[in-house]
């Protein structure tokens, strides 16, 4: 605080400020709105861009932080003989039985293996079809995945070693499929044959991302589970594809490999393990390997950079807000220069002056601060409501916000009020 001012000298000076802001109120509204928009996008661009964020990590964390997931895939070569030859043929790719037991044989660490064949079909409840996804998978899928089984169970090794035709659905096929009764213990058919329904999968939240590249990969999100050996039983490890005039067959014994790790620390070394294992038994280069724990960092990263330049937008922002401040308080000082002269010559200090526009400016920029931090808060929240994409917001970005635009309020005033402080009492009073 200024040397020698007393509380009720503040008081005064603060009711001074009011009063002269509201003799020009269209002009401080004006003034006000600068910071106001200036601090609320900031808060609402970081909760957009922390939902967005959050969306995404929990997506990647639900694939297991502790899991290497490996899929087969159809090389490129093989892709442009399968486009050009049109007769019948058999494409033979991807994981096998022989990589399964080679992992579980020599790379330590490794403490669950999850084999999993994924088949395109339709599912038919009477006169409803589903476009779905089966994935002929073990019984520890649940747990590996972190994909919980809402209702009813999941299938068990009895079903599994028995073959049984039993089924798990995902939650989207449920809608679909069963909209007027409960789906649990009744039929479906899938191809020639019928499953019956012993569980509902826990629905899984679907970014923005997520949903275009399903569209891009035509991969549905509605999914069949079935035991692998029944899978197995009923499909073969050849599909067939018929087109016009010819058909294509593949052969493909795994679709996807789940392998889990027994320390966090030990994701990445084993992950370079089974490039090098699938390198050595692989002459095509027909699988991926997707390390999550590694997609996870990533996105840390770009979550702090798209913060870094969502946070710089904003400051531009309040950087135009308080050039504006600055603006209309150097206009105030030259308007005001009787007035200055005024007080100068009946006794009033030049910290005295500079105080009056200080708290001027400070008052503008702390009210235009608190209905930005309101406006701020609000907007989350109506986007949420009106287009569903989640938003969070972090206790820090409104107290960031507020300080940034008290601060701004405080720089941005200080050379106003330095200028009319430095005045000449008698220059000022005759000034017209």
């Amino acid at each position: 605080m200024i040397r020698g001012l007393s509380i009720a000298q503040l008081r005064r000076t603060v009711r001074l400020g009011f009063k002269g802001l509201w003799l020009h109120r269209l002009r401080s509204l004006l003034t006000v709105l600068g910071i106001v928009f200036g601090v609320c996008s900031v808060i609402a661009m970081l909760a957009i861009g922390e939902g967005a964020s959050h969306e995404a990590q929990e997506q990647i964390k639900n694939l297991g932080s502790q899991n290497i997931i490996l899929r087969s895939v159809k090389p490129p070569e093989e892709q442009k003989v399968s486009e050009r030859d049109s007769q019948s043929r058999v494409l033979q790719y991807g994981l096998t039985y022989t990589d399964v037991k080679r992992i579980r044989a020599t790379i330590p660490g490794v403490t669950v293996v999850l084999p999993a064949r994924i088949i395109r079909e339709y599912a038919w409840r009477i006169s409803r079809r589903v476009d779905c996804e089966l994935v002929g998978t073990v019984p520890w899928y649940p747990e590996m995945r972190n994909h919980p089984v809402a209702t009813g169970r999941f299938f068990t090794e009895t079903d599994m070693d028995g073959r049984a035709n039993v089924c798990v659905l995902s939650a989207e096929m449920v809608p679909a499929l069963f909209p007027l009764e409960a789906p649990l213990g009744k039929f479906i058919r899938v191809g020639g044959n019928y499953y019956q329904v012993i569980g509902i999968m826990a629905p899984r939240a679907r970014t923005a991302a997520a949903e275009k590249s399903a569209e891009t990969t035509q991969v549905p999100s509605a999914r069949v589970f079935l035991p692998l050996e029944t899978a197995k039983l009923r499909y073969g490890e050849t599909l067939m594809r018929r087109r016009a005039g010819s058909f294509e067959a593949e052969r493909v014994q795994f679709h996807e490999v789940t392998v889990k790790v027994d320390q966090l620390d030990r994701v990445m070394s084993v992950a370079e393990a089974l490039q090098r294992l699938l390198e050595y038994g692989h002459k095509k280069k027909d699988y991926a390997i997707d390390v999550p724990l590694e997609m996870l960092k990533q996105a840390e990263h770009t979550k702090r950079i798209f913060n870094i330049v969502l946070g710089s937008i904003a400051a531009i922002s309040l950087l135009v807000g308080g050039i504006g401040i600055m603006n209309i308080m150097l206009a105030s000082v030259t308007e005001r220069t009787r007035e200055i002269g005024i007080r100068r010559a009946l006794g009033a200090r030049r910290q005295d002056i500079v105080l009056q526009f200080l708290v001027e400016t400070v008052i503008l920029s702390g009210v235009g601060g608190l209905m930005g931090v309101l406006l701020g808060v609000a907007i989350p929240f109506i986007v949420t409501w009106t287009a569903g994409m989640k938003t969070i917001i972090v206790v820090w970005s409104p107290l960031l916000a507020f300080g940034i635009s008290a601060l701004v309020g405080v720089v941005f005033g200080l050379y106003p009020a330095l200028r009319a402080a430095q005045m000449d009492p008698v220059e000022a009073l005759r000034h017209e």
